[in-house]
C-alpha cells in the first residue's frame, strides 16, 4: 500500500499517443502512467492510445498521479456497449482505481468512430477541490492541522 501512494506523487505531465505504426516514448511519464499505458495495451490492443495525467488541473501535490483522461481506439470495442466498453477499461486497471488513481475519464472508440471523428474531448474545470477553488487553500490547510 506504501508503495502505491509513493508512486502516486512522482512527477508525470504526459501525453503518450500510440499507434500500431509508431510508439511515442516520453521519459518523464510517472510510473502509474506507465502502468496504465501498459496495462490498457496489453489487454485492448489499441490502435491508438492517448493517456494524459489530469492531476496538475486539481487541489492535489503537485507531480501527483491521480487524475487521468484516457482515449482507447480498440477492434475489441466492435459491438460493445459505451457501457461494455468502460467496464473492460475499468476491470483492467482495477487495481489503480481501487489504490492511486481517483479519477479516470474514458474515451473508448471503435478504429471505424476514430477514423470518422479523430478528436480527444476536453476535460471540463473541476468543480470540486479544484485549485481554482478559492476556499481550496483553506481546505488543504484545514486538513494538514
Amino acid at each position: 500500500m506504501l508503495s502505491s501512494a509513493l508512486r502516486c506523487l512522482r512527477p508525470s505531465t504526459c501525453t503518450l499517443a500510440l499507434t500500431r505504426q509508431l510508439t511515442h516514448h516520453r521519459p518523464h511519464m510517472g510510473p502509474v502512467e506507465t502502468t496504465i499505458r501498459n496495462k490498457l495495451g496489453q489487454a485492448l490492443k489499441p490502435e491508438h492510445l492517448e493517456v494524459m495525467n489530469e492531476s496538475h488541473m486539481h487541489a492535489v501535490p503537485a507531480g501527483s498521479e491521480s487524475h487521468f483522461r484516457v482515449l482507447v481506439v480498440s477492434p475489441q470495442f466492435e459491438g460493445l456497449s459505451l457501457l461494455q466498453r468502460h467496464r473492460l477499461v475499468n476491470e483492467t486497471l482495477r487495481e489503480e482505481l481501487s489504490s492511486c488513481v481517483h479519477a479516470l475519464a474514458i474515451q473508448a472508440k471503435t478504429p471505424q468512430q476514430w477514423s470518422s471523428n479523430p478528436s480527444l474531448a476536453k476535460s471540463p474545470p473541476c468543480m470540486g477541490g479544484s485549485k481554482h477553488d478559492n476556499t481550496m487553500a483553506e481546505k488543504l490547510k484545514a486538513g494538514r492541522d
